[in-house]
């Protein structure tokens, strides 16, 4: 599934392309990719929009157009955004890929065609990728109701960390992939993140202390920076808008590493599922927290 960093390479590759750029025509071909909404009112509002920003929160695509209103994006697991020549996209993205040929007709979910002769495709295998066009003042309150922090931003502190955690029982890996807390980290950068922490995914989240609060942070925002150096990753069906893989998976430190040596103390890593997740971590550096118990009140004699 693709994570911020991977989102993020999108949103800056198509921005510079598509700000100032008019739709001229707009197709949704799966009407799961509005749902509930119908998709044709939704397509007709497109036409004629003017393209003035490309934003991200968390995993959402979120395409400003000139009225005020916001074309937003979700890939879902599978969900490619692709710009190019029309016939382009698809010669690009003649490679082998874990899902079928992801722009033939049957996984091509929605194209806007720009006044410049380009196409942007939206592509989805699996069909789980969604679009919502919201007026203006929809979008706050639509994306505050679902994600939390912005984790590259200055809201992300220890101590906001500490405050999300307190008397959460949920493994540490679990609380990561509540978007609710902490918005963009998937499966693949809360093991890297865990790992850079030195803590173990199944610890509490409540059992964290200040310092882990801290070391959290910084684990957090290394790993995602680390994904964008890289482009995202491409371990399964990912790629950027141009078709092309990303490089994060040949630096990950423990994700899809089960059986190798730990890059910083040489243990085995370890695979377990957490909460239905493969989660990958090491045994020997990877510290496991225990719930702090309150003190027991001596009975009265």
């Amino acid at each position: 599934m693709p994570e911020l960093p991977e989102v993020e390479t999108i949103r800056r590759q198509i921005e510079p392309e598509v700000v100032g750029r008019r739709i001229v025509g707009s197709r949704i071909l799966d009407a799961r990719w509005t749902r509930p909404l119908d998709p044709e009112p939704i397509a007709a509002a497109l036409v004629g929009r003017e393209i003035v920003s490309v934003g991200r929160r968390g995993k959402y695509l979120l395409v400003g157009l000139d009225d005020g209103s916001t074309l937003l994006m979700h890939l879902r697991m599978t969900g490619n955004l692709l710009l190019g020549e029309r016939g382009e996209t698809s010669r690009r993205f003649g490679m082998d890929r874990l899902y079928p040929a992801p722009t033939e007709p049957a996984y091509l979910k929605a194209e806007l065609d720009l006044d410049d002769g380009r196409v942007l495709q939206f592509t989805d295998p699996r069909r789980f990728g969604h679009a919502s066009l919201l007026d203006s003042g929809e979008l706050d309150p639509y994306l505050d109701s679902r994600i939390g922090v912005e984790p590259l931003g200055d809201e992300l502190t220890a101590e906001l960390i500490g405050r999300v955690a307190e008397g959460r029982t949920v493994p540490l890996k679990s609380f990561l992939l509540d978007q609710k807390g902490i918005a963009g980290i998937g499966n693949i950068y809360a093991d890297e993140a865990l790992h850079r922490a030195e803590l173990h995914p199944l610890s509490p989240a409540g059992s964290m202390r200040p310092e882990h609060w801290e070391a959290l942070r910084e684990g957090i925002v290394d790993a995602l920076e680390e994904g964008l150096r890289n482009g995202g990753a491409s371990i399964d069906d990912y790629r950027d808008s141009r078709g092309e893989e990303g490089s994060m998976q040949d630096e990950f430190l423990v994700h899809t590493r089960a059986g190798e040596e730990c890059p910083r103390c040489g243990e085995r890593i370890n695979r377990i599922v957490v909460g239905g997740r493969s989660t990958y971590f090491c045994p020997g550096c990877q510290v496991r927290l225990r719930r702090r118990r309150r003190p027991r009140r001596r009975a009265r004699r």
